[in-house]
Order: C-alpha cells, then sequence, then structure tokens
C-alpha cells in the first residue's frame, strides 16, 4: 500500500511541483491551499506525513497543527512545518508541536530526507 503524504501550500506553483514530485517517488499525495483544507484532508485521508506552510490564508500553518496534534484521530501523524520566514520557523514549530521544519526554498533531497526520517523505506 502507498505511503500517503499531504502537502499544504498557498502557492499553486509550490503545490503543484511538490505533488507531482512526490508521486513521482511512489507516494500517494493530497494538496491543500489552505488551513481548513489541510485539516479536512488530514481528518478523512490520515496521511503518513504533513508539509505544511506556515503562511496560509485564513488560518496559519501553525495553528493547524496545534488542532491536528490535539486531535485523537491525528495527533501521531508528523508534521513538517515548511516556511520562507527562518527567523520565527523554529519557534513556531516548538510551539505548535510539530515534528519537525524545512526553510523555503528547499532541496529535493533535504524534502526527501526528510520523508525518510517519519516513514521508513519499503523492504
Amino acid at each position: 500500500m502507498k505511503k500517503k503524504i499531504l502537502f499544504v501550500d498557498d502557492e499553486s506553483d509550490i503545490l503543484n511541483v511538490s505533488t507531482f514530485m512526490l508521486k513521482k517517488m511512489g507516494f500517494e499525495v493530497f494538496g491543500a491551499l489552505n488551513g481548513q483544507k489541510a485539516l479536512d484532508l488530514a481528518r478523512e485521508k490520515i496521511p503518513d506525513l504533513i508539509f505544511l506552510d506556515v503562511y496560509l490564508p485564513g488560518m496559519k500553518g501553525d495553528e493547524v497543527a496545534g488542532i491536528l496534534k490535539k486531535d485523537k484521530k491525528t495527533k501521531r501523524i508528523p508534521i513538517v512545518l515548511i516556511s520562507a520566514d527562518l527567523t520565527t520557523l523554529e519557534a513556531r514549530f516548538r510551539k505548535c508541536g510539530a515534528d519537525d521544519y524545512l526553510g523555503k526554498p528547499f532541496e529535493v533531497d533535504d524534502m526527501l530526507d526528510t520523508i525518510k526520517k517519519y516513514i521508513p523505506e519499503k523492504d
């Protein structure tokens, strides 16, 4: 069974390229452009990993992460916050209970290393 990744970013170009790459790597991928859609998809699909942009319209990514980490259905899903704002990224990630963070722009190898940390490779 394919491992599932939810990728959330309000910039459609980043979302499209990232989901395309992840699908080519063999993952089942779901994309969301805002926090509410991210919450809905996370609760419905129960992904194995979530990449979550901090600056989203409406609800910020760290708010979404905080909600998911308090929900018994989604609290065990690893969440990686992503942002180009490196000055507040580490503090935000610690405060909301996310599992990791990744600065934007990131290299494919950095994303892959992060995935390997949370989704073990198939035998």
